[in-house]
């Protein structure tokens, strides 16, 4: 009895079987080496203490409400600042083309581990003439000879030890680190739009307070000179004065040199450079800062996009490792063809009724196909392979310590964020019960001027005491909510963090 023919399946399951005894020893020292690289390239995670050391009496806030945290201070210009930066800003818009590219990027990577190929055709058309001799109608000379040939060739890479599968994830946490990057990128706009809209704010108050510091140096300098030209006083007391006028005109010019210089800023990072400075409307008041919101240490761990990144940064290296690794493994690959073939060319034919050959053009045209497979073991590069793995080893451990440290220095500024918020709202506190006070002091000052029981230089002396206190108070409390601002961004705010938490 004839014996059936053996299908594909079976000869390369008969070819594996023969190649198995020379690609053992490979298999186990790459096992070894690539279990052993994933013990050495485990980092242990990062410490950080049960809560912070700085008092946080503020409510416990939403993901989202940390994640638009500007809408707290609850100032429409902020608010349309923030959205125009968005859409508008240069980094807003450079972040949105990097994305773009990253996914571009992930995507050419994870193709380039699916199945490859290439369709090749080639046409060729030949006329021969016989120059010589005479025609024989058995062995045609000459003719026209066509050929037109199309070829599939795929290659496809059989994944034995999970090498494409660990190269997919890699391009994923590429993918995720550049993604976190970005999204730091764009928490920093928000935070640095608030801070100089909130700078801007502070030098349009200290504008208005160098003004009434102005005029009532003026006034002292009246009535120094009216004493000095009644007799009443010293002259050197009028032109002391006259310098503090000066000084106080001089302080007005670079406060207002300052804030056209903080708006124009603030339009070149929105993205409006070309605008006037008056376009930003800039109130010469600012509200108290919101409470910091109660956070945990561990939150930052989700939070904060540059700890994400690092991460994400650490799988990448990771896997790394043990693709170097797993490059000692020898690589299987399957490669089929298909293809279909036409060719003309001259033949002979026979007339059966006179038994005569006559020439004539012949069409032949095929299909066919073919399968084999191929397998690469790397034997003579393994001394190389093995330095590469150990310096990716290397390399993969400094991503774990990369990662620790920005850890622990994200820790280390949203504690001393959360800190100095404190201190400037005691501050404030303390400033403001002294503002009420010295308020007080001058309205008592100007009271006893109006009885005739003071002079003009002592009510104005109060009122510049209490100026320069309320001068001291709004200052804090612009510095109060640039801390807030520090504070939301170092608590990993200002990032779309409800809707992309996870790491694809």
């Amino acid at each position: 009895m004839r014996a059936l023919p053996r299908g594909p399946s079976r000869i390369f399951m008969d070819f594996m079987r023969r190649l198995a005894p020379a690609v053992a020893p490979w298999m186990v020292a790459s096992a070894t080496l690539s279990s052993s690289a994933a013990a050495a390239t485990r980092a242990p995670p990062p410490r950080l203490p049960a809560a912070y050391e700085a008092p946080s009496p503020g409510p416990s806030l939403a993901p989202a409400t940390l994640d638009r945290w500007w809408l707290l201070f609850q100032d429409p210009v902020l608010d349309a600042l923030e959205d125009e930066a968005f859409a508008t800003a240069p980094d807003a818009l450079t972040a949105q083309a990097r994305i773009v590219e990253a996914r571009a990027t992930r995507n050419s990577q994870i193709a380039q581990t699916l199945p490859t190929g290439e369709i090749s055709g080639k046409a060729s058309q030949e006329r021969e003439h016989n120059l010589g001799g005479g025609q024989n109608a058995l062995f045609p000379i000459g003719g026209v000879f066509e050929s037109e040939t199309v070829n599939l060739e795929p290659s496809w890479e059989i994944d034995l030890f999970g090498r494409l599968a660990e190269a997919r994830k890699v391009a994923k946490a590429d993918l995720a680190a550049t993604r976190f990057n970005i999204e730091g990128s764009r928490a920093i706009l928000a935070a640095s739009v608030a801070d100089d809209y909130f700078q801007a704010t502070g030098l349009a108050i200290q504008i208005d307070d160098a003004r009434e510091t102005l005029r009532i140096e003026t006034g002292l300098e009246r009535v120094a000179q009216e004493k000095a030209d009644l007799g009443l006083g010293a002259a050197s007391d009028a032109d002391r004065v006259a310098g503090d006028v000066a000084q106080a005109q001089a302080q007005l010019e670079e406060l207002q040199s300052q804030f056209h210089a903080a708006r124009r800023a603030l339009l070149v990072l929105i993205g409006r450079g070309g605008a006037s400075v008056e376009s930003i409307p800039v109130k010469a008041e600012v509200a108290d800062a919101p409470p910091p919101p109660q956070a945990l240490p561990s939150e930052l761990l989700a939070r904060r996009p540059d700890v994400r990144e690092a991460e994400a940064r650490l799988r990448a290296e990771a896997g790394t490792a043990k693709l170097r690794h797993l490059a000692i493994f020898p690589t299987f690959t399957f490669l089929p063809q298909l293809g279909l073939s036409r060719t003309v060319q001259p033949s002979v034919g026979f007339n059966a009724a006179t038994n005569t050959l006559f020439p004539i053009q012949q069409t032949t045209t095929l299909g066919f196909w073919t399968w084999g497979g191929g397998v690469t073991i790397p034997l003579l590069d393994i001394p190389r392979l093995l330095y590469d793995a150990k310096a990716e080893d290397a390399r993969t451990r400094e991503a774990a310590i990369v990662y620790e440290k920005t850890v622990q220095t994200a820790f280390g500024e949203a504690e001393n964020a959360l800190v100095s918020l404190a201190a400037g709202r005691r501050a404030a506190a303390v400033l403001a019960d002294g503002e009420v006070r010295a308020h007080l002091a001058s309205e008592a000052a100007k009271t006893r001027y109006a009885m005739g029981l003071d002079d003009l230089t002592t009510a104005l002396s109060a009122e510049q005491a209490w100026r320069t206190t309320h001068s001291a108070l709004t200052s804090e409390r612009v510095q109060a909510v640039r801390r807030a601002v520090a504070a939301y961004k170092a608590l990993g705010g200002g990032w779309a963090y409800a809707t992309r938490a996870k790491a694809p």
